[in-house]
């Protein structure tokens, strides 16, 4: 339909992988899973439950009839409600026991942290590549001599692959910062209405012992470890606020990268992929705009921003549990996985093809270098029998004049031609240019580069090799 909003998370920008994870479809068909777990451990432990009416709920699990649950909600305002009645006019044997003991958040809360566990998991995988990416570029780049910049003024010299590795470095501390929140995340299990399992106690009869098990069991099936020791009725906010910390995280990483893109493609250095056909400008046909790099900016700033929302939310719950928090979950946790996606699959584009052009980086570096490399021309001067005082106010001297001419009059910085000229430094044309050469100025650059990926990037790569070679095809 085209006459009613259309949230363009869904429609331009993230994977369909994410966003089958955040559909209608998986978040009811694993309540239904959830609602059959309980079943089957609730059985397991002694309650009056059939094996029939388990398989009736097996066979409907993934039919989710939406008009009976539709029409139910708009009676009985309670969505949680209206899915078991749906289900149950599908599974009418079944019908009796599904939900039994259980709260609403049981299926709600324990589906959140579900999807949220999984939508990590597919952003790990995402995050990975890209560092894969940036390790390739950093290691062919180690040596390439470019300025770098302090206050994007011209300082020392740096490498191409040195820079890059400073983006790769922040998405390590990212992948960190996911790992564990990802090795750490726990259902809800079965807490009841105000976490105290007091119904679950009810249906085992006073069996302390039973109530645990039924937790163990139920995480088990689900796929998770642990549950959280104690609750109210919905598992801590607080998870949704790490959680979001880590989207965050990454979207700063993406953000700074984007930047430094977008600079870079100004200077003509680095530019992101062009495709053949691609339109830079309506008006301007020569133009080459860093669309990905601006989107990939765009959206960080949308998920940065929303760091703050479930942070709000967490430190608003009262005693054991308020509504406050329900719509903006919905929008909040949801929008920022689609969001985080959409920005690892640009990056994950631009950065499997970034286009360096040498000639360009060189001639910066050649333009500024002289001035850089006056201290170095001064120690040579004096080795040649020169006077040190003297010769550093002739070089201040000259670095004024051809500055000057670089600023005003847009000529070339002659800095250079000035000394090999200037009879007090005694030094050739030949003797300068040995003093000249980029590499003379990257420090460790290449070395840092080398043992950076190795030591740090390498294990993890190889430790994660099922992962690599994940591509991504942006939809506009």
């Amino acid at each position: 339909m085209k006459n009613t909003y259309e949230n363009p998370l869904g429609s331009r920008y993230a994977s369909k992988e994410m966003l089958e994870l955040f559909s209608p479809d998986m978040k009811f068909k694993t309540w239904r899973r959830l609602w059959i777990a309980l079943a089957e451990a609730e059985k397991e432990l002694g309650l009056d439950i059939t094996d029939e009416q388990i398989e009736q709920l097996k066979k409907y699990k993934d039919e989710i009839n939406y008009d009976i649950a539709e029409r139910k909600e708009k009676e009985l305002r309670h969505d949680v409600m209206a899915h078991i009645h749906a289900y149950g006019e599908l599974c009418p044997d079944a019908r009796p026991i599904i939900h039994l003991g259980a709260t609403s958040c049981y299926v709600g809360d324990n589906t959140d942290i579900i999807i949220m566990t999984e939508g990590l998991n597919i952003l790990r995988s995402k995050l990975i590549n890209v560092i894969a990416n940036l390790s390739e570029f950093a290691i062919k780049y180690k040596d390439m001599p470019t300025l770098g910049f302090t206050h994007f003024q011209p300082a020392q010299l740096t490498t191409v692959g040195k820079r890059a590795t400073l983006w790769i470095q922040d998405l390590l501390m990212d992948l960190e910062d996911l790992e564990f929140t990802f090795k750490n995340m726990k259902l809800l299990g079965s807490k009841g209405t105000t976490g105290t399992q007091a119904s679950f106690l009810a249906l085992f009869n006073g069996d302390h012992e039973k109530v645990k098990k039924l937790e163990s069991i139920i995480a088990a099936k689900m796929g998770f470890a642990e549950t959280f020791a104690v609750s109210g009725q919905t598992y801590p906010r607080k998870l949704d606020s790490r959680v979001y910390n880590v989207l965050g995280a990454i979207a700063q990483s993406a953000y700074k990268f984007s930047n430094d893109i977008r600079l870079l493609q100004s200077m003509k250095e680095i530019e992101e992929p062009f495709e053949e056909k691609q339109v830079g400008s309506s008006a301007m046909a020569y133009k080459r705009n860093p669309m990905r790099s601006e989107r990939m900016g765009s959206l960080a700033r949308y998920v940065i921003v929303n760091i703050l929302n479930p942070a709000l939310t967490a430190g608003t719950q009262w005693f054991e549990r308020t509504l406050d928090d329900s719509a903006n979950k919905r929008l909040t946790i949801s929008e920022g996985f689609l969001a985080a996606d959409a920005i690892l699959n640009i990056y994950l584009n631009v950065s499997s093809a970034l286009v360096a052009y040498p000639k360009v980086i060189n001639q910066h570096v050649l333009n500024e270098l002289p001035f850089m490399a006056t201290e170095n021309i001064l120690m040579e001067a004096v080795k040649k029998g020169g006077d040190r005082q003297e010769l550093h106010e002739r070089i201040r001297i000259h670095s004024m004049e051809a500055a000057r001419l670089v600023k005003e009059e847009g000529k070339e910085n002659d800095l250079i031609k000035r000394i090999t000229v200037d009879p007090s430094f005694n030094m050739s044309y030949e003797d300068i240019t040995n003093v000249l050469k980029p590499s003379n100025y990257v420090g460790r650059s290449p070395e840092q580069v080398q043992e950076f990926i190795d030591k740090n990037v390498k294990t993890i790569l190889d430790k994660q090799s099922k992962v690599l070679g994940i591509k991504a095809q942006l939809n506009v």
